[in-house]
């Protein structure tokens, strides 16, 4: 059956919830807090179906930590009962929406990410420059604070466009008030939930819409809340600017970041996703690189290696692998 044929009797079925629990519970089996849910499993799952079947369900609570990757970031996680949940809402909302996505939407999505992005991008900037003969730049913009500042009932609407079924819209809108982030009530998608990976695609989709469609940019591509478009010279990016940023306040409640838009030529080397796309080459974000041989020196194990090395491995950058090896070896 179709996801726009679904109902919620048919989403929240003990098959569903079993099938989304052996989904989230892979590479987690060493939590404690999974294993204590795996302990009475099904009494767990059962009762979870019980609550969504009578609509009694009630999302949790968030524990809240920092992470640096490098960018230091607020995450707040929830339970593993509501994690299960948002495996099964995430299933159902991917095939409804992601369909109507455009192409070059990198983000939380099979077959693309970071690496098919920047890939992508090393062949728009190849036919915007004419097989690297002319003029290429970038125009490249972030939006500001963006998962704390996604309105509530601005996603809900556009999410009760494809979603019909009140009963689904009542679930889903349960995850979403779940939870508020300092910018105030009825704003904030959470970083460490699994639905907010598909919330903030539908939201920003919007925005995807409209530079491909209303400013009529071809090449344009974008990946979580960063975005790129390109051109053979600089002469309308105020104006794409001021029409982008307009349509964010207007419609979405957005701002551009205002200290994190730039233009860069191609010949500079253009920075998206971990790696600088120059004519011809690419080459690992140097603050990236630098991070990787300071974690070198103070010794990585063999997965971190490995983990280094694949990411050099979408670069040019023959000279770096081996002396990362290098230092492994002397280091471990």
């Amino acid at each position: 059956m179709k996801a726009e044929e679904l109902k919620y009797r048919d989403i929240i079925t003990i098959e569903n919830l079993f099938h989304a629990w052996d989904e989230f519970k892979k590479e987690k089996r060493n939590k404690k807090d999974v294993q204590k849910f795996e302990r009475h499993l099904e009494d767990n799952l059962f009762s979870l179906y019980e609550e969504l079947n009578k609509k009694t369900y009630k999302h949790g609570t968030y524990q809240e930590f920092y992470v640096t990757d490098p960018k230091r970031r607020h995450i707040h996680k929830s339970n593993v009962r509501d994690r299960v949940l948002h495996h099964l809402l995430y299933k159902y909302l991917y095939e409804l929406f992601d369909k109507h996505f455009i192409y070059d939407s990198y983000s939380c999505r099979k077959s693309k990410g970071t690496h098919k992005a920047v890939k992508r991008l090393k062949k728009m900037t190849r036919a915007v420059s004419l097989n690297y003969t002319g003029e290429c730049w970038s125009l490249k913009c972030d939006i500001k604070k963006f998962f704390a500042s996604v309105d509530h009932s601005i996603l809900k609407e556009l999410i009760s466009r494809k979603v019909k079924d009140e009963e689904i819209n009542w679930l889903i809108n349960n995850v979403i008030d779940s939870f508020s982030s300092e910018r105030g009530s009825g704003r904030g998608i959470p970083l460490g939930n699994l639905t907010s990976q598909i919330f903030s695609n539908v939201y920003l989709n919007e925005l995807d819409q409209f530079v491909k469609h209303r400013l009529k940019m071809k090449h344009y591509l974008r990946y979580a809340d960063d975005f790129l478009i390109l051109s053979v010279n600089t002469k309308q990016h105020e104006d794409y600017l001021i029409a982008v940023n307009e349509f964010l306040e207007e419609n979405l409640k957005l701002e551009l970041h205002p200290k994190k838009t730039s233009a860069r030529k191609l010949s500079w080397g253009i920075d998206f996703c971990g790696y600088i796309v120059l004519p011809h080459y690419t080459l690992p974000r140097t603050s990236t690189k630098r991070r990787i041989l300071k974690k070198l020196m103070q010794g990585s194990d063999y997965q971190a290696l490995q983990s280094y090395l694949g990411y050099v491995s979408h670069a040019n950058s023959f000279n770096l692998a081996k002396r990362i090896k290098n230092l492994y070896w002397i280091n471990c």
